[in-house]
């Protein structure tokens, strides 16, 4: 993913202290990276890592990527709450961003967390601090909360599974006509452009 220009991205102007990681102006030295980063990092790590257990034939994988998403969970609504704000690229990094977003995502079981993690993001797209990913982030953070909470999704990017030909198969979309037009304002190719590139050969929600 596409690294911040920071020159382009001016500093927020309600940074909090633990967000603050990014290289020191002048001729400072870069700080170490701050607890936050650190662990969303470890975070993002661990789920990249057992992410291939959740659709396990072996159940005993399954049980395990439940649960590394439910402590991820915990810890990512605590820090959240404690914080008071989207962890945003400008502020921890793309790569620690990303973790918070990946956590979030696989919250499915949940939904407070999902919730607070989409308002966050929200808050920070609107206040145009989430990136260049930021957009896109949102759109698929949402479409996993409208599915886990049984409701429509608005982008059309869960997939429940696949024809028999290999075409995936979306869970219900609110408003069929205007994908596409929804997917564009997100930074989402069409649906059948993009299905075609990242389709995989087995179910799989990421």
């Amino acid at each position: 993913m596409p690294t911040p220009d920071t020159d382009a991205h001016p500093e927020p102007p309600h940074r909090h202290p633990g967000f603050s990681t990014g290289p020191a102006s002048g001729t400072e030295e870069p700080r170490a990276p701050s607890p936050l980063v650190r662990e969303l990092l470890t975070m993002r790590a661990e789920d990249e890592a057992n992410a291939p257990r959740a659709n396990s034939a072996d159940l005993t994988d399954q049980l395990a990527w439940r649960r590394l998403t439910a402590r991820h969970g915990d810890r990512l609504r605590a820090l959240l709450e404690e914080h008071g704000g989207w962890p945003v690229p400008d502020e921890v990094g793309e790569e620690a961003a990303t973790g918070a977003w990946l956590v979030a995502q696989h919250a499915d079981r949940q939904l407070d967390v999902q919730r607070l993690a989409v308002r966050l993001l929200e808050q920070a797209v609107a206040e145009g601090t989430a990136g260049p990913e930021g957009r896109r982030r949102l759109a698929f953070l949402r479409d996993r909360l409208h599915v886990n909470a049984g409701l429509p999704q608005k982008y059309g990017t869960q997939i429940q599974g696949l024809t028999s030909d290999g075409a995936p198969i979306p869970w219900p979309i609110e408003n069929p006509d205007m994908l596409d037009v929804h997917r564009a304002r997100a930074g989402i190719p069409p649906f059948a452009t993009y299905t075609a590139a990242h389709a995989p050969k087995e179910h799989h929600r990421s």
